[in-house]
């Protein structure tokens, strides 16, 4: 097999008519989020002329590439992007503000944003109770958080401690 090699790495996420929107959104959501880059279709197409082709930007340090590239595919569960908080108040706005505006949410800490792309809001302190010494306390940990939609922070560790 032939390697690779090292390459910069990056994320396209396909729209039909919206990763302009998509985009704004994103680098909106958070701190260090921003557009790099617009380009339009030309005469060519296949869009039209003028309309926004791709939307290029940068969230967290990583790049994404918005394509509004028409209807012919969506998004779903298959890829999702994961965000850790330690706190349940960053965990909750992150959540609220991903679900805004028609976003829906999922089992398990999992939520679709208004465009229909999926992501995981994950605690932190997740792994510790899913993997804790206590196999008795895992069991009681995975059961809670099958219950839950948006993940709380204190009842997966009150499970896991033996609590309700």
């Amino acid at each position: 097999m032939t390697a690779i090699g090292s390459r910069a790495i990056g994320t396209c996420l396909w729209f039909d008519g919206r990763a302009e929107e998509a985009a704004n959104f994103y680098a909106g959501l958070f701190d260090d989020g921003r557009i790099l880059d617009v380009a339009r279709y030309g005469d060519a197409g296949p869009g039209d002329a003028g309309s926004v082709m791709t939307v290029s930007f940068e969230l967290g340090g990583r790049g994404f590439r918005a394509l509004n590239g028409g209807p012919e595919y969506t998004f779903n569960e298959a890829v999702s992007f994961e965000l850790f908080f330690d706190t349940q108040q960053e965990l909750d706005d992150a959540w609220s503000a991903l679900t805004a505006g028609g976003g829906e949410d999922g089992p398990c800490g999992w939520l679709k944003d208004k465009f229909g792309v999926s992501w995981q809001l994950i605690p932190n302190m997740l792994m510790s109770v899913l993997g804790g010494s206590d196999p008795a306390g895992r069991e009681r940990a995975m059961a809670a958080m099958l219950a839950m939609h948006k993940l709380d922070i204190a009842a997966l560790q009150a499970a896991y401690d033996g609590g309700a």
